[in-house]
């Protein structure tokens, strides 16, 4: 029998053309530790807003130069956390409006926080499917079903 368990050998590591995700997209030029404390303040901002009933401006703010990529996990999930809070806090009278306010790319941003929050349903978090899914729907009446393609064909995960 030979030395080796040949299904425990990683095959990747003996290959030299290995495709990592860091060599799909550029990394994010403001370095982890910049990511996580824009993340930081961009998620106490989106409070204050949210207080002040700009709910608008909340969601503007933490669309805008979101964090991805790899080792900000962190980032991440506070970013997340803060956005859930902005769907959970609008009235779904207010959300057309709302959507055609974004631009283009913050537009594909939020769908892709939307299919991120529909991951995690049921999961300890505390969104409702259905807030995600009605946020789906004028995001999609709005922005089209290219903006849908964008965010499933975008390698960066956010």
């Amino acid at each position: 029998m030979s030395e080796y368990a040949f299904r425990k050998i990683d095959i990747d590591a003996l290959d030299e053309d290995v495709l990592l995700p860091s060599d799909l997209y550029d990394p994010d030029p403001r370095g982890p530790d910049g990511v996580l404390s824009d993340a930081k303040s961009k998620s106490t901002e989106v409070r204050n807003l949210i207080s002040r009933g700009d709910t608008a401006g909340a969601l503007n703010t933490i669309l805008t130069e979101p964090p991805y990529g790899e080792g900000v996990d962190e980032a991440k999930d506070i970013t997340t956390t803060a956005l859930l809070l902005i769907l959970n806090s609008t009235r779904s009278t207010e959300i057309p409006a709302i959507v055609k306010a974004l631009g283009p790319e913050q537009q594909d941003h939020l769908m892709a926080y939307l299919y991120k929050g529909m991951a995690v349903l049921g999961q300890g978090t505390d969104v409702s499917g259905s807030v995600l899914l009605t946020w789906h729907e004028k995001l999609t009446e709005v922005a089209g079903v290219g903006c849908i393609v964008r965010v499933m064909t975008d390698r960066r995960t956010l």
